[in-house]
């Protein structure tokens, strides 16, 4: 016998401690055929998940700590950050979320529902906290967060601790399913957006584009190699107005580079609805600028 304490056993200890502790913060929303995926509690009655793996749908069944089954409708939804919120027809405890900081090569927890009201958790590192990035669908993210981790669909949406029990945010499964995390300041400021409105504005161009090759013989003038072609324009919305046809293709905007959608994604936050941009493209043959007005997006 040693009288060293056992590091090993006050690790694992203190992890199943954590994951105890988590358990009223994570809740199962029932999916068809007998799935689910989790809820994060973020406050009493509110509940927020994955917006991309949430059925198109306005009533759920949600199973909270201890097998407690409780109704919840849609209160909001928004893919740029791909957060949904759903309002709970009783309240249920919440605890009480605190910030934690992601750093690189750190510990991370993720807490998901286990569909009866018990959690699953997982342990891995923080493989990436780098900075502030914008979505496919225009959403400002705060932080580009990327767990070394393995994540099962039904635990999609849980929330994510440091080693410290601050909260890193929400878990989500990102491109190539690489598991990435909504940071929680990115909640607190979509959240109350949500509750107030039940989206988030953005602007739109009412184009729907396709990535493709520049012609080699007007990679010169166009000075890329990439962009982004017209395939069908919305009757009436702003590059309609502006004189955008189908085929054209889109090298810039505002200058930015159209070789990848989420490098223009930035200019189509809240903030621009009424603004004008100056897109660049190719037509016939010949690169030329179009400007055109940035409307809010239609609701989905």
């Amino acid at each position: 016998m040693t009288d060293q304490p056992d590091l090993l056993a006050e690790f694992s200890n203190a992890l199943a401690a954590r994951t105890a502790a988590a358990q009223n913060a994570v809740v199962a929303i029932r999916l068809a055929h007998g799935r689910h995926i989790t809820g994060m509690a973020w406050q009493s009655g509110l509940v927020i998940a994955s917006e991309q793996s949430l059925p198109r749908k306005e009533e759920f069944e949600l199973v909270g700590a201890g097998g407690a089954v409780v109704a919840a409708r849609i209160a909001g939804r928004d893919r740029g950050s791909n957060i949904a919120l759903l309002r709970l027809a009783e309240p249920i405890a919440s605890p009480t979320i605190a910030a934690g900081e992601a750093r690189t090569g750190a510990l991370a927890l993720a807490i998901g529902a286990d569909g009866t009201g018990g959690t699953s958790a997982r342990l891995g590192l923080v493989n990436l906290a780098g900075p502030e990035w914008h979505s496919s669908h225009g959403g400002h993210i705060d932080r580009r967060i990327v767990l070394d981790i393995s994540l099962a669909r039904r635990e999609e949406g849980g929330p994510v601790f440091d080693a410290a029990g601050g909260c890193l945010g929400m878990s989500t499964f990102g491109p190539r399913g690489q598991v990435i995390v909504i940071p929680t300041a990115t909640i607190a400021r979509i959240f109350p957006l949500l509750i107030r409105d039940g989206r988030i504005a953005r602007g739109w161009l009412g184009v729907a584009l396709q990535a493709v090759a520049v012609p080699d013989a007007l990679s010169e003038s166009a000075g890329q190699s990439s962009g982004l072609m017209v395939m069908s324009i919305v009757a009436d919305g702003p590059a309609a107005q502006a004189g955008f046809v189908a085929g054209d293709i889109l090298l810039s905007v505002d200058g930015t580079s159209t070789h990848r959608w989420r490098n223009i994604a930035r200019h189509f936050g809240a903030d621009s609805i009424g603004r004008k941009a100056d897109v660049r493209l190719i037509r016939s043959g010949t690169v030329m600028t179009l400007q055109t007005t940035i409307a809010e997006r239609p609701p989905e």
